[in-house]
């Protein structure tokens, strides 16, 4: 199964268009970039690539795909395969330190453990120029988002980890299972397969030892903050502080 049939081509029309949304979401950072730059972008951990597909056929842009899985890597070469200027790369240890104005993760960090996670954000870090800005976008997978994913989930799959009655409350109630399933997407790169389990305040408190969080949003309808959105965004820059 390809990555849109879950994503952008899932059967769920609410689920299609929540999808689709996230992207405009992030993107809409760029809106005030100045349009006579060229922008070096990276999508850090790019699944398909839809997020580059909708990003070069919309601004000006130099953009870099990272992602470190083959299957999802090929998915997205065809994807982007329309746009001659995308680097596609899947070790990010070849690029040179501050290398872009800006990087997005999205639907990424809820996916890896501690040590996954310190070492993606890390790197994150040693991306960015000093002036440039990232874009982190994860899932809210906590109180009454949770109740309705888990109750979506269990409609499909009912008796997985993220679609266990027991589970899902857990994470209604603000306090999710802290033992989360745990598998490889490649050899040696720990993977969270579930989003139950993931909570964007403790990303929040790691993001904050290493960068300065300019601004946080819940989407796709921020009037509504934590209540019934579905997605979390960090716009983050360096701090001049922050752990190296």
């Amino acid at each position: 199964m390809a990555y849109a049939d879950i994503t952008t081509r899932d059967s769920n029309p609410v689920k299609r268009w929540l999808q689709r949304r996230r992207f405009t979401d992030a993107l809409a950072v760029l809106a005030s970039a100045d349009a006579n730059a060229r922008m070096r972008v990276l999508d850090f951990g790019a699944g398909d690539g839809e997020l580059v597909r909708r990003m070069a056929g919309a601004c000006s842009v130099e953009p870099w795909v990272y992602e470190p899985t083959s299957s999802l890597m090929a998915e997205a070469m065809a994807t982007l395969a329309d746009f001659s200027s995308v680097r596609f790369v899947d070790d990010t240890g070849s690029i040179e330190s501050a290398t872009f104005d800006c990087i997005f993760s999205l639907e990424v960090f809820e996916h890896l453990p501690e040590k996954e996670t310190a070492l993606a954000m890390a790197e994150i870090h040693r991306l960015l120029k000093p002036a440039g800005i990232a874009v982190i976008g994860v899932p809210h997978e906590l109180f009454l988002p949770a109740l309705f994913k888990g109750l979506f989930r269990a409609s499909r799959r009912y008796g997985e980890f993220d679609a266990i009655p027991g589970n899902i409350f857990k994470a209604l109630t603000g306090r999710p299972p802290l033992q989360r399933p745990v598998a490889e997407i490649r050899p040696g790169l720990a993977y969270h397969f579930h989003h139950l389990g993931f909570d964007f305040r403790a990303l929040e408190h790691t993001l904050k030892q290493r960068f300065q969080v300019r601004r946080k949003w819940f989407g796709p309808v921020p009037m509504l903050g934590a209540v019934l959105n579905s997605e979390v965004y960090f716009l983050v820059q360096k701090s001049a502080d922050a752990v190296r």
